[in-house]
């Protein structure tokens, strides 16, 4: 991606040549105009220049279109205007033709610098895309960080052709990963990393900030919040990107944080998954607990006063046997209310009575019909009841951890629910809220 202009010898050479294809295609038109000339007359052979004029201007611009529509001008004024032989010019319908020639040239030449203008941007812009688009599908097929870390840097560094690192974290950046890898930041680099994650803009080597730095930074951002910062630095010194390439680097390093963030999503959509899983083996457990020892611990506590009824066994062991099994009783009920919600028993609170269990919920005894995300976020509050439950965690509960920032969507379900339950919307009872933490639903 780092093209090196041509040399100033190439370029010379490159418009000697323009200047002089130029004046060969007159010379040649020039040759063809002497041979119609005896047969038909000078008058169409005006009209043998203006393809060379035009040519000219197509294939190498202003410059040699002005060269050719003079020495065209010229020839016609030298060779087919009398007198012929010389530069004068008696008749008025020669001048026209000579300015003709200079006009031609330069309009076209004109038109075809903003038609390879076009088709230059046209080629950028193309070529720009199919770098987008294949660094962006690389990064798809990665699902965790590093991996997508890893790629990133490899395709920075091949496409720029320099060394490539990622950093983040503050206020001492780590690197998250490098190409190639062993690369290390000295102090003054570090400080630059540190600029571009907490300020946005570039720094580092070729910046307004942090001259000594050997890398220059650029912040990787997903919406306002930069997560990143992707090091870019040459063997050479020479800045890595040019003014002309910011754009591509702009658009690659958007493409890294949007894939950042989708491998951080996954990763807490995993986390997740594990917590509900191991949240409800907890719930069989505890379920499976209560079910299988508490009628147990009903027997035993019965046959205890079935032998103190009867005088029967020593009265301070069966003492001792009831006071643990009562004990342990208490534990296990302990236990089981942090059970499924099939174990609580409904919640009644000003007048609403919500069964878990059953999956209910009524009002003054008529049921009530709520959607699934408001009864998911009501048997949440239930199941914590007189518990403050933040915004950030019900949204991560009901809506799943990619929603826990949009609060509006659990104002709009506490709204629709306080409409259906309360007996004063506007004067909460049931669902109460603690303005910047969160909800609570008031036990009775």
């Amino acid at each position: 991606m780092n093209e090196a202009p041509p040399p100033i010898s190439a370029s010379i050479v490159s418009r000697i040549q323009a200047y002089a294809g130029a004046i060969v295609m007159v010379a040649v038109s020039t040759l063809v105009g002497l041979w119609i000339a005896p047969r038909w007359g000078t008058a169409p052979v005006d009209m043998i220049y203006l393809p060379a004029v035009l040519a000219a201007a197509a294939m190498w611009g202003l410059g040699p279109a002005v060269a050719a529509g003079l020495s065209a001008a010229l020839a016609y004024n030298f060779f087919f205007t009398a007198p012929v032989h010389t530069f004068r010019m008696d008749c008025a319908a020669d001048v026209v033709t000579v300015v003709v020639l200079l006009i031609v040239a330069l309009v076209t030449s004109q038109l075809a610098a903003r038609i390879r203008t076009h088709a230059r941007r046209a080629a950028e812009h193309g070529a720009r895309n199919a770098t987008i688009a294949g660094f962006a599908g690389r990064l798809l097929s990665l699902s965790s960080e590093g991996e997508i870390a890893g790629t990133a840097c490899a395709e920075l560094g091949r496409l720029f052709d320099c060394n490539a690192i990622l950093v983040r974290g503050l206020p001492e950046p780590e690197i998250v990963a490098a190409v190639p890898p062993g690369n290390r930041l000295t102090p003054s680099d570090i400080a630059a990393a540190a600029l571009a994650l907490e300020t946005g803009e570039p720094a580092g080597r070729g910046t307004s900030r942090s001259q000594p730095a050997e890398w220059v930074f650029h912040a990787v951002r997903k919406g306002g919040e930069v997560i990143a910062a992707a090091g870019l630095a040459r063997d050479d010194g020479v800045p890595p990107v040019g003014e002309n390439q910011l754009l591509l680097l702009g658009n690659l390093l958007d493409q890294l944080a949007l894939a950042l963030e989708r491998a951080r999503l996954e990763r807490e959509t995993q986390m997740f998954e594990a917590t509900r899983d191991r949240d409800r083996l907890r719930a069989s457990l505890l379920s499976s607990i209560g079910q299988d020892l508490r009628p147990r611990l009903t027997e035993i506590d019965r046959a205890v006063r079935e032998l103190r009824r009867h005088g029967k066994g020593d009265p301070q062991l069966l003492s001792t046997i009831g006071s643990e099994a009562m004990r342990l009783d208490r534990y296990i009920a302990n236990l089981t209310e942090l059970g499924p919600e099939g174990d609580q028993p409904p919640v009644e609170s000003a007048g609403v009575r919500i069964d878990l269990f059953n999956r209910t919920v009524s009002r003054d005894g008529e049921p009530v019909h709520l959607t699934p995300k408001e009864y998911a976020v009501l048997a949440e509050l239930a199941k914590h009841r007189g518990r403050l439950l933040s915004h950030a965690y019900l949204l991560r509960t009901v809506w799943g951890p990619a929603q826990e920032r949009q609060i509006e969507y659990l104002r709009v379900a506490v709204r629709a629910l306080r409409q259906k339950l309360e007996a004063e919307p506007s004067v909460p009872k049931l669902i109460v809220n603690e303005p910047g933490a969160g909800y609570r639903l008031v036990a009775a």
